[in-house]
């Protein structure tokens, strides 16, 4: 038991472990929120490419000197009116203005960071950097992650009929397309969370495992959303003490973790895991 406890308190001695747990924590928790969503409407690629855009954002942010998430959230925005304006072009599909908009942003951040004299690391934006935590952005995503839970959670009912059917969504008088645009918002809002966490790479796994692993686990929406963000949530807390013990690259471990807890429901899940799949199988074999 002093083990145990020794395990747990060792790391928190330090000021940049306890940053990086409590912006770990926050991170994964509203990424698995919005990741149900993400999941359920097919959007996976939206949350890479938006991930993928905000890389010119951070490096012109730094140049001028206003706070990184400003001008990764405003290039996010720009991101998805580009994939939204392209995508209405009948004869250019949405994965296809996807991929044109987020590698071409994409490759615009390269050539700046190249060019243009600035502090900004390429490793630390790509694979993050959570144990470099100040107590600043600590305080930072603090604010975006509780505003961004809060609007999912108020919109919840809203934002779940349009994923199950949109259709019947606007016969009963909601606006589909505000509803979609304020998703895309909270969509950048949350990228910019996860960034100083996970890095951009790295982001789009924790936008899509959790949804993906309460989908297999769960039945219900209301449930589907507890195990995305609590198993997101301890993610993150035993990547940030593995990646401490074992000395880890901090934003992979987390992401290892969730694929591990991915891993167990695709085998395990009582309704719709490998194990439960192959008994029924075998049942309706057996009965016929």
């Amino acid at each position: 038991m002093e083990l145990i406890v020794e395990i747990l308190a060792a790391p928190l001695q330090f000021a940049f472990m306890q940053n990086a747990l409590a912006v770990a924590v926050v991170a994964a928790g509203v990424c698995g929120l919005l990741s149900c969503w993400l999941v359920l409407m097919g959007w996976s690629l939206m949350g890479e490419a938006v991930a993928h855009s905000i890389l010119p954002g951070i490096v012109l942010a730094q140049l001028l000197g206003v706070p990184m998430a400003a001008g990764a959230f405003v290039f996010g925005l720009i991101a998805v009116l580009l994939i939204g304006g392209i995508s209405s072009t009948p004869v250019i599909k949405r994965d296809t203005s996807i991929g044109v908009v987020f590698t071409t942003l994409f490759a615009l951040g390269l050539v700046l960071i190249s060019r243009v004299p600035s502090q900004t690391h390429l490793q630390h934006i790509l694979f993050g950097n959570v144990l470099g935590t100040s107590r600043t952005d600590l305080w930072q995503v603090l604010a975006l992650g509780l505003a961004t839970a809060a609007v999912l959670l108020l919109a919840r009912r809203d934002l779940t009929l349009l994923a199950f059917d949109r259709t019947y969504a606007h016969t009963v008088g909601l606006s589909t397309a505000a509803l979609s645009a304020l998703l895309l918002v909270l969509l950048a809002l949350t990228t910019v969370t996860a960034l100083q966490t996970l890095g951009i790479i790295l982001v789009v796994a924790m936008l899509v495992i959790p949804g993906a692993t309460g989908m297999l686990t769960c039945r219900t929406f209301g449930r589907m959303l507890m195990v995305s963000s609590g198993g997101a949530v301890f993610a993150a807390v035993s990547g940030v003490y593995l990646s401490y013990w074992l000395d880890l690259s901090t934003g992979g471990t987390i992401v290892l973790m969730q694929s591990t807890l991915f891993g167990l429901a695709y085998v395990l899940a009582p309704h719709k895991g490998l194990i439960a799949r192959a008994a029924r199988a075998r049942r309706t074999a057996a009965a016929a």
